[in-house]
């Protein structure tokens, strides 16, 4: 569909010049006029504009004036403000107001083409941009949850059949295999949808502190506490309470949490009494809690109450078959994260995901689709892209950098050097392969200069890899 352009002047003049230049540079583009505001409104409704070339100063509704109208019908509209010479205030205004914007009266012929061509290149990214947002959407699966699989196909049938009920729910798998997101759909198809969804990291709070998160406190209770403050349970309240890696909670809270769980009632700390709540507990876990209850960590009781139904995440290795749509999926996301256009892999390139061991299963594999698409050179993500990853781990993106046991005997700064050159190292030959070997286009993409880029090279004995 040819690409619409909309001048917008009342100088009868002006607008034939520019519509008889444009449609001469701008071949296969639909110019379309407008003498006056009235008329301009009455065509961006009966068909949208992708670029609006318009005055600022003209009779009855002036341009900024128009221009705040058209932004607030479509705010992703690209407007490109006309103004004299002495206007320019004018049109900084208009540009602080939403324009992209501006070009200054008697118009150079290169400067006035040139940021047309800047204007809708911006134009076409927001609209793939936003037609990506609509497929991410539409593509999200069940409640975030993407496969097709027939272990998936059942906890999709397990999480409708469950979401009925307001009872106890635990959600067992390896970390990384989407717990939350079960938890989420669980919380999103039951009664208490329109409800708070309150996420608790058990592992991530300090014992000392995770009894007043949960419970709350009073002004008072403690040193430090200077006024009160409510715990996570009431702010669930109506709601869902997500207790993720809840075999991470010492003993000492676990009574607590118990009768919050059983009795529907907290007690913060200082407060003279109890208080109800009304929330769904659902708690997950990638521990063996059986184990834990036997070495007298987890209370037997507190797992019952917990254990009323049990849902288990799959493993990535269990839903490989899913692999080539999850990948999509995440690359989907990814390009709409950057504000890129998407990226999509080939076969091959699915291949290689499909043959690879995740044992941080789901969120692994969408860190590995990130991170090749901050790397692919285009659209295509092909194998080579991928291996060009192969010396990097594929590390959790939450997770630490992993030190060596010589790190014990290393000093920092000798641990620090170490980390620094892996980390280099590994970002020039990803760069490379990435370049062919192309040491300009190389120290282009890094922004370092290419002298500087030898350097590095040399210092790691890294070779390009072909010649120039």
């Amino acid at each position: 569909m040819s690409e619409r352009l909309l001048i917008v002047d009342d100088e009868a003049d002006m607008l034939e010049g520019l519509k008889r230049l444009l449609q001469f540079q701008l071949k296969g583009m639909i110019i379309l006029t407008a003498a006056n505001a009235q008329e301009a409104l009455r065509m961006t409704r009966q068909a949208p504009a992708d670029l609006v070339l318009l005055d600022i100063r003209m009779p009855d509704i002036g341009g900024l004036e128009l221009l705040e109208v058209l932004l607030k019908e479509d705010p992703w509209l690209t407007i490109i403000m006309m103004t004299a010479f002495g206007s320019i205030e004018l049109a900084v205004e208009a540009m602080k107001k939403g324009a992209y914007d501006f070009i200054t009266k008697p118009f150079d012929k290169e400067s006035l083409l040139r940021t047309l061509e800047k204007g809708l290149e911006r134009n076409r990214l927001i609209r793939e941009n936003l037609n990506l947002r609509k497929r991410v959407s539409d593509d999200t699966g069940f409640h975030g949850l993407v496969g097709q699989s027939q272990p998936l196909r059942r906890l999709f049938d397990s999480i409708q059949a469950i979401a009925r009920t307001d009872y106890t729910v635990l959600i067992r798998g390896e970390s990384g295999t989407g717990k939350e997101l079960i938890a989420r759909a669980l919380h999103a198809l039951g009664k208490r949808k329109n409800g708070p969804f309150i996420t608790v990291n058990c592992p991530a709070i300090p014992e000392h502190l995770l009894e007043s998160e949960l419970f709350g406190y009073r002004k008072g209770a403690f040193t430090g506490a200077e006024r009160d403050h409510v715990g996570l349970f009431e702010e669930a309240n109506g709601g869902t309470l997500f207790l993720d890696e809840v075999g991470d909670i010492p003993v000492s809270v676990q009574t607590k949490l118990l009768r919050a769980i059983q009795e529907q009632e907290i007690k913060p700390l200082g407060a003279a009494g109890a208080r109800k709540v009304d929330v769904r507990t659902i708690a997950a876990t990638n521990q063996n809690l059986e184990e834990k209850i036997k070495g007298k960590s987890f209370r037997e009781d507190l797992y019952y109450r917990l254990n009323v139904v049990s849902v288990h995440a799959p493993s990535l290795r269990t839903i490989s078959k899913d692999i080539p749509q999850l990948a999509s999926h995440f690359a989907r996301i990814a390009s709409l994260e950057m504000g890129i256009s998407p990226r999509r892999f080939t076969p091959e390139a699915l291949e290689i995901l499909m043959r690879r061991d995740w044992p941080g299963n789901v969120r692994e594999l969408q860190n590995v689709v990130r991170r090749t698409v901050v790397f692919s050179a285009g659209s295509v993500i092909r194998s080579h892209d991928i291996l060009a990853l192969e010396d990097q781990p594929f590390a959790d993106p939450g997770g630490e950098p992993e030190l060596e046991n010589s790190d014990l005997v290393e000093t920092y700064k000798q641990a620090k050097d170490r980390l620094v050159n892996q980390f280099t190292h590994n970002y020039i030959k990803n760069l490379l392969a990435r370049t062919g070997g192309n040491i300009t286009r190389a120290a282009e993409l890094s922004g370092l200069g290419r002298a500087s880029l030898w350097k590095i090279m040399n210092r790691l004995g890294i070779r390009s890899g072909s010649a120039e």
